[in-house]
């Protein structure tokens, strides 16, 4: 639509009205900083931040010589170890009814230990584990040191390796005994749920009795429970505690209820006066 001839052209604005114009359209400039612009943190904010780090580095060290740090042999157990933390490991050899060979897996599978079957049944853990002794019970004794095998001895044994032999268990560590193993409550899980104590199972079957030396024995608070288990089966008759059928008495098998304390005092006794 063409203008009328008395509308009037708009004044082209001048200097000052452009540049505002310009300020208010342009963008704002982002502030170019410096390497000697000030520091964001303040200073407490610095020394919060180092006493954090540090706090952090020191606890991670910690966790990992308590709980991370493998043990390798008994003579690296120390007196912190003993009735306040338990020990996460691998079984490698059965040696006895009562006692065997333990690598120590700080964390478990979850850390990188599911090489262990591959290698256990080598060389190649020697002298890379501790010897463990079941605390509170005394399995019958098998053939060694020229003495005859007891009663329920390979039976013992045989229960023992297929219970823990190349399973995972978890130990607690009381005392060293006289030769040289660290006597521990044993403990296998059973279906991921059940924790079942080795020791205390073995007495229930009849394959061991409550450990009876007068001096070192250790029960870790378990003794009226073991005494208990052991006294059932005698009453049921069970394991070491039954009576030889026909088949038994043709091979010459007993009936025995001697304990493996008397079993070794007796053998004692025939060599010193053997002597």
């Amino acid at each position: 639509m063409p203008w009328r001839f008395w509308a009037k052209a708009d004044p082209p604005p001048d200097d000052k009205q452009q540049t505002r114009q310009n300020e208010t359209h342009s963008p704002p400039s982002t502030p170019i900083t410096t390497s000697s612009s000030p520091s964001r943190f303040t200073p407490s904010q610095t020394v919060a931040f180092s006493l954090v780090t540090t706090g952090t580095a020191l606890g991670l060290i910690r966790i990992y010589k308590t709980r991370l740090r493998r043990i390798p042999t008994i003579a690296h157990l120390k007196p912190t170890h003993f009735r306040t933390r338990s020990l996460y490991g691998y079984v490698t050899r059965v040696g006895d009814g009562d006692n065997f060979h333990f690598f120590h897996t700080p964390g478990g599978r979850w850390t990188g230990w599911g090489w262990m079957r591959g290698i256990s049944k080598g060389k190649e853990l020697k002298g890379k584990t501790l010897h463990v002794r079941l605390a509170g019970v005394d399995a019958p004794e098998m053939a060694h040191f020229g003495r005859p095998e007891q009663p329920f001895g390979r039976e013992a044994l045989e229960w023992l390796r297929g219970a823990v032999l190349h399973r995972y268990v978890r130990v607690r560590p009381w005392r060293r005994d006289q030769y040289e193993r660290v006597v521990c409550t044993v403990y296998r899980r059973k279906w991921l749920v059940w924790k079942t104590d080795v020791g205390l199972e073995m007495i229930k079957r009849g394959l061991a009795t409550v450990y009876e030396a007068k001096f070192g024995s250790e029960f870790g608070g378990k003794k009226e429970a073991y005494a208990q288990a052991e006294e059932e089966a005698k009453r049921k008759r069970i394991g070491m505690w039954q009576k030889p059928g026909l088949l038994g008495k043709l091979m010459g098998r007993k009936e025995s209820s001697e304990s493996p304390r008397e079993y070794k005092t007796r053998m004692t006794a025939q060599e010193e006066a053997a002597k």
